[in-house]
């Protein structure tokens, strides 16, 4: 019978062991596929944010598209319509042709000229406006420009090509008829235009137009003035104006540029004449690029610099050279701005073709021996394609891919020198009212704001959570800690947009008005502490024995309360008394420091608040977790519970605490809706704690929802998740180094 029953026991406890083997089996492929699982997801992520990052730096290409006879023999100006569907080319005896560019067939013709006038020179701004300027053997010119009417007919597009003159057909005077024009240039606009016309005297006849409407109704007149100017120079070869009518540039083939202000058009004054290209070369081409503010000015060398007014220390203006491309090996003969972006296209005389975007100083293509002889060079306004008109009377059109020309390592991340400032700057600026706008995408104001964000909650958080978890893991009471150490832990749980709320709406005014108040607590908290612990140890034994021992930071909390009230309460008093009831005034007057009143601290109180609750938590169980015997045996050996706590707690700990620490700034760097909404969200870099900024974060949620899909902006967007993303793994990583070092050289205490 005693048999059969250790039998039995004997198969119970295989059975029991069997199944406790089964279920740590289970238990520890369930941890290995989570593992794993998180592994995969993390790098998921990863590689889906380079999937949408990477086109961002992908260059531009060039596929051909036709290439058709060309009946034209003598074209003087070739461009495209929207589509690259239509192209127009005018001829030397003044003949336009609007043509089909998949097969050249023609579309509409005409004259531009009236009968028995003969075209003598033809300017063509390639900056916007499109106006043609034509000047005519009788010292007269002709506006036009050709205009595409689109509409869709049961879903078909429907293009109707035309000419228009905005200021009439009939010819303007723009110089004394026996004074043939050697130079001319116009900008027209619905209401007014201005020509400016060199003949062969060394004179600028500058002509300003102007339509006044009648007040009966009927069709406007023509107002028109016209004043001299000498020119010194006698090679000028090119004259460029730009679109607002202001600005008038005279260039010589030996490198000489000058420069008028021409806003009064009854006194035009020139602001500067300056040398633009280096001794013993030439200038072979010039044009503005989109907004008419920048000038391009290619040479014999193959270099191209770009030049833009600045304004200098006495407010004036002076054209500065702000960058030089020296990408292709002939002289450039053409220069094609894009329409709507910072970029262009050249070709030099040896058929070598380059695009470039200027604010990000990118060669994004460079071709050699495209075509040979290129005599013409159009692009389409979506800068999707171009047409190039070699010397065999053959037209070659080509698309041209370039979605994201203005993101280069220097854009993202260095000063850029955007037109209309005085200097190169860190700037974010991805939208704006006006059309005329060129996106700023500089991710180092918002690498700043992070990292400030994060420098604020870390220095308010690290000395309250490591010092509480150091107390509370070691002096306080166990029955105390049991209350304290979860109510701290729960802060974790609320959450982050309660506190951005509460912060932006609630802190930041109160701070605002008690500015005093909130500076004067923070520096007295330390010393009312310190005196209130000296203050303890003078008491007598039997007093101080009436309390537990680990519960005499209950004391603390009236003192810390009536510390607070108290500079609440003078704060007001003082700063009328000081500072005449405005502080942030006079720190703006007298010490030159703004204050925003959603600004860094404001930020650092709420994130740090934010912040404890992780850096308390893990830093306290890695205090408590040090073994006793270490403590015990300390003591036991004449140390001090503070020696004990500095020269063997912290130093065991030491591997926890720092972990805590990282995984606390990983947290700060990530924080969303706190930085969003207790900050100006002002992308500045500015290290004043009275201001504001903004972080990556808080810029990829309020962005993010009103980008176009797959544009530059929404790229740019997902590099700054993947900057985050790749910051908080370094950090992870650093911490996890540090950690096992920590642990192996103090792990044998």
């Amino acid at each position: 019978m005693t048999d059969v029953l250790l039998s039995a026991l004997g198969k119970a406890e295989l059975q029991h062991r069997g199944r406790r083997m089964l279920k740590d089996r289970l238990f520890g492929a369930t941890m290995a596929i989570g593992g794993v699982t998180v592994i995969v997801a993390i790098v998921t992520i990863f590689f889906f944010l380079l999937w949408v990052v990477v086109p961002l730096f992908r260059g531009a290409t060039l596929a051909p598209r036709s290439t058709v006879e060309f009946p034209v023999t003598d074209v003087v100006h070739l461009a495209l319509n929207e589509y690259a569907d239509i192209g127009f080319a005018l001829s030397a005896q003044g003949r336009y042709r609007f043509f089909q560019t998949s097969d050249g067939t023609k579309l509409g013709a005409g004259d531009l000229l009236p009968a028995g006038a003969r075209l003598t020179l033809l300017n063509a701004p390639n900056h916007g406006s499109q106006t043609l300027t034509l000047a005519l053997d009788s010292g007269e010119a002709v506006l036009a420009r050709a205009a595409y009417h689109v509409s869709f007919t049961e879903n078909r597009r429907i293009t109707q090509p035309e000419v228009i003159f905005p200021f009439g057909a009939t010819p303007i005077r723009a110089a004394p008829s026996e004074l043939p024009i050697t130079v001319i240039t116009a900008e027209a606009n619905d209401s007014t235009a201005t020509i400016a016309a060199l003949t062969d005297r060394h004179t600028l006849y500058l002509t300003h137009l102007a339509k006044v409407e009648s007040l009966l109704g009927d069709e406007s007149s023509l107002e028109q003035t016209q004043v001299e100017i000498s020119v010194a120079a006698s090679d000028i070869a090119y004259a460029l104006m730009d679109i607002d009518q202001n600005e008038l540039y005279l260039l010589s083939k030996k490198g000489h540029i000058s420069f008028y202000d021409i806003r009064d058009k009854t006194a035009p004054k020139i602001v500067e004449e300056l040398r633009v290209v280096p001794a013993g070369t030439t200038i072979t081409a010039a044009s503005f690029l989109s907004s008419g503010i920048s000038l391009l000015i290619g040479d014999s060398k193959g270099r191209i610099t770009q030049w833009f007014p600045v304004r200098d220390n006495e407010n004036n203006y002076r054209l500065t050279r702000v960058r030089t491309f020296s990408s292709l090996a002939g002289p450039i003969t053409q220069l094609a701005p894009e329409y709507s972006r910072k970029g262009f296209i050249a070709l030099d005389a040896k058929g070598n073709l380059g695009i470039f975007h200027a604010t990000a100083k990118r060669t994004l293509l460079v071709k050699p021996t495209l075509v040979a002889g290129p005599r013409g060079l159009a692009i389409a306004p979506r800068a999707d394609a171009l047409a190039i008109l070699d010397n065999e009377q053959r037209l070659h059109t080509f698309e041209v891919s370039n979605k994201h020309p203005e993101v280069s390592w220097r854009a993202l991340w260095g000063k850029v020198w955007y037109e209309g400032r005085a200097q190169p700057e860190y700037l974010w600026q991805s939208s704006s009212a006006s059309s005329d706008f060129e996106p700023k995408f500089s991710l180092t104001p918002l690498a700043f704001g992070t990292i400030k964000a994060a420098f604020y909650a870390m220095l308010f958080a690290i000395p309250i959570a490591i010092f509480g978890a150091i107390y509370t893991a070691y002096f306080m009471q166990s029955r105390l800690r049991m209350i304290v150490k979860p109510s701290i832990e729960i802060m974790a749980a609320l959450p982050t947009v309660i506190l951005g709320f509460l912060a932006g709406l609630w802190l930041a005014p109160l701070i605002e008005t008690h500015l005093i108040g909130v500076l004067g607590a923070t520096f007295l908290f330390p010393f009312v502490i310190f005196f209130s612990a000296w203050c303890w140890s003078r008491l007598p034994d039997t007093f101080q024995q009436r309390l537990p021992d680990g519960t005499e930071t209950l004391l603390l909390i009236p003192v810390i309360c009536a510390t607070l009230w108290i500079a609440m309460t003078v704060s007001q008093p003082l700063e009328q008394w000081w500072f005449d009831g405005n502080l942030p005034l006079w720190l703006a007057q007298e010490l030159g420091i703004t204050y925003d009143q959603r600004n860094s601290l404001v930020v650092g109180i709420a994130m740090g608040f934010a912040v404890i609750p992780n850096i308390y938590s893990i830093s306290e169980d890695a205090v408590f977790g040090v073994p006793r015997q270490l403590t015990t045996g300390s003591l036991a050996l004449g140390a001090t519970p503070w020696q004990t706590v500095t020269r063997v707690v912290l130093l065991t700990a030491s591997p926890g605490i720092f972990s805590a620490v990282m995984i606390g700034l990983g947290r700060a760097v990530g924080e969303t809706m706190i930085v969003l909404m207790s900050t100006g969200n002002t992308p500045i870099m500015d290290l004043n704690i009275f201001q504001g900024f903004r972080a990556l974060s808080a810029n990829i949620a309020v962005e993010m929802p009103e980008s176009e899909v797959n544009s530059t902006h929404y790229r740019i967007l997902f590099l700054a998740a993947l900057v985050l993303f790749a910051v908080t793994f370094v950090f992870n990583t650093i911490a996890e180094v540090v950690r096992q070092r920590l642990r192996t050289k103090y792990g044998n205490l």
